[in-house]
């Protein structure tokens, strides 16, 4: 199993927008091979730093199959818009990917 994750600092403000964004994407992932499930995370407000913290999270098969996804027309097609809306962003994403040394 591999994990991979962006983390989005959004300004305090543009949570709501952030998150429709996400809601209204085409990602097609469910069709992509070894694609298991995502999920949008929300955490706390910075509020002495203006900005809310979340997190893309998506469960692949394996690290190939998510690498193989990067490099796709479906990968592509789901980030086409991502440079919209930059005022809500405080800095770029932060990636981060693991691969599962333990499943309980």
């Amino acid at each position: 199993m591999y994990i991979a994750m962006n983390r989005f600092k959004v300004a305090t403000g543009s949570e709501a927008t952030f998150e429709d964004v996400w809601r209204k994407r085409d990602s097609s992932l469910s069709q992509v091979p070894g694609f298991v499930e995502f999920h949008l995370l929300r955490g706390r407000a910075n509020e002495e730093e203006g900005y809310t913290l979340f997190a893309s999270h998506t469960i692949w098969r394996s690290e190939e199959d998510f690498l193989n996804w990067t490099k796709s027309e479906n990968f592509r097609a789901a980030h086409r818009n991502a440079g919209e809306n930059r005022t809500m962003y405080l800095g770029p994403p932060v990636f981060e990917g693991f691969n599962a040394v333990e499943n309980v």
